[in-house]
């Protein structure tokens, strides 16, 4: 599971791992998902071995594997379970135009 004290270099491990892990259920190969995915065979070696890809490569593996509904939660809208979360929340500032 992520936590709050991994790195970029540990999360993109995570994210390869993860991936992999899914490619095995469904029976793929690293060629069949390239194939699939439309990205270079050695391009999704790289991505699993050392969890480097392009943001559009990932998205082009999440979409062959059926998984986009995942990227809905990245930065996703904050929600908060209780009032005391919500009143503690610094309020977001607002941009403002001066002319």
């Amino acid at each position: 599971m992520l936590d709050t004290f991994s790195t970029p270099t540990d999360i993109a491990q995570e994210v390869a791992m993860r991936v992999r892990q899914r490619r095995i259920e469904q029976g793929l190969t690293q060629a069949d998902l390239s194939v699939r995915a439309g990205l270079p065979i050695s391009t999704y070696r790289r991505f699993e071995q050392r969890g480097q890809i392009s943001f559009n490569g990932l998205l082009q593996i999440a979409f062959a594997l059926n998984c986009m509904e995942d990227f809905k939660l990245l930065f996703a809208t904050r929600t908060w379970a209780t009032i005391d979360e919500m009143l503690d929340a610094k309020p977001t500032k607002k941009r403002v135009r001066h002319d």
